[in-house]
């Protein structure tokens, strides 16, 4: 998956992602390339709306953070951010001068 991908699903890249009506088994790749691209855009913060629920969706966005190179923090919302059915994240940050990968 490609930054494109975001384009065409008119995903916009302003640090939250509500991952209402995507499907579980999409959500580990859509956050890690929302992730990266984010980070090429320089955003290095933000929040994942991944709604209440039984906590599936939560789980594996949880996942995801854990194990992403360029995550520093994550911790569930409070209640000025969408309580628990969202994570806010922080990312390492890129310098100016450095290439995207």
């Amino acid at each position: 998956m490609s930054s494109e991908f975001f384009d065409v699903h008119k995903i916009p890249i302003n640090g939250t992602l509500d991952l209402h009506g995507f499907q579980p088994s999409e959500t580990k790749e859509i956050v890690e390339e929302y992730l990266n691209v984010c980070y090429d855009e320089y955003i290095t913060q933000g929040r994942i709306i991944h709604g209440k629920g039984i906590g599936t969706q939560q789980s594996i966005v949880h996942s995801v953070l854990k194990n992403h190179p360029k995550v520093t923090n994550f911790f569930l919302g409070d209640q000025n951010s969408g309580g628990w059915g969202s994570t806010s994240f922080k990312l390492i940050l890129r310098s100016i001068n450095q290439k995207c990968e």
